[in-house]
This record gives structure tokens, sequence and C-alpha cells, in this order.
């Protein structure tokens, strides 16, 4: 597998673990899982189980936005290398993402998703 293709597997297994940190801390806030009403228990989070949601939620957007840039490259024939540390540069500031988003540090987690956005586009541009 690729470089890109390994770094698409990362951030596609991403919100998954993000699902779990907000499971967590729905435990923590609610002392269960509702089950029946997960979405309505979700967004009666606060606090660090509200920025463990959001960050999911941001997760997800993100993965549809990375596997097309990933697709179009490989179907342009971009450049492996450069596709390869684009594709590197997003996967980074999708795990960094969460951690900032979790320590509610605002402005660094807008850097990061900016940054992440940037080199997503890039792999669209190197496939022109």
């Amino acid at each position: 597998m690729t470089t890109p293709l390994w770094c698409l597997f990362l951030v596609a297994v991403l919100p998954y673990v993000l699902s779990t940190l907000t499971g967590i801390y729905r435990v923590r806030q609610f002392r269960t899982l509702d089950n029946k009403h997960p979405r309505a228990q979700q967004a009666a989070l606060t606090g660090v189980g509200a920025r463990a949601f959001a960050s999911q939620q941001n997760a997800w957007e993100a993965l549809g936005f990375f596997t097309a840039a990933v697709v179009v490259s490989h179907l342009a024939g971009a450049n492996p290398d450069r596709a390869g540390l684009l594709s590197m540069v997003f996967a980074a500031t999708r795990v960094v993402h969460p951690i900032v988003y979790l320590a509610n540090l605002d402005v660094l987690r807008s850097l990061t998703f900016l940054v992440g956005l940037g080199a997503g586009i890039g792999l669209f541009l190197i496939s022109c």
C-alpha cells in the first residue's frame, strides 16, 4: 500500500477512536450510555465531553475531503513523493486536531485545521 493509502486508513480509523472517547465522556457525565437516544445524549454533553464529540464530528467531515483528495491524486498519477508528504501532513494534523480540541486550545485547533486543509488542497493541486 502507498503512503497516501496508509494515511487514509489512519484518518478513517480516527473517528471510531474518538467515538469511543466520546462514549467514555458520556458515561462519566451521565453514568450510562443511552443507546436508545445516543444523539440526544451526545448533544447534552458539556465541557471536554462536548469537545470530544465535536472533534469526532470534525473527523468524519475531514475523512470525505481527504478520501477525495487521495483518490484524485492516485487517479491523476500525481508525484508519489509529494502525495506521500502531503498525506502525512494531513494525517498528522488530524491526529493533533482532537488533542488540541480536547485541551480547549482554540487558536491552535484552528491553525491545525488550516494546515491540514492546505495539505488536502495540495493533493488536488499536484494532480493537475
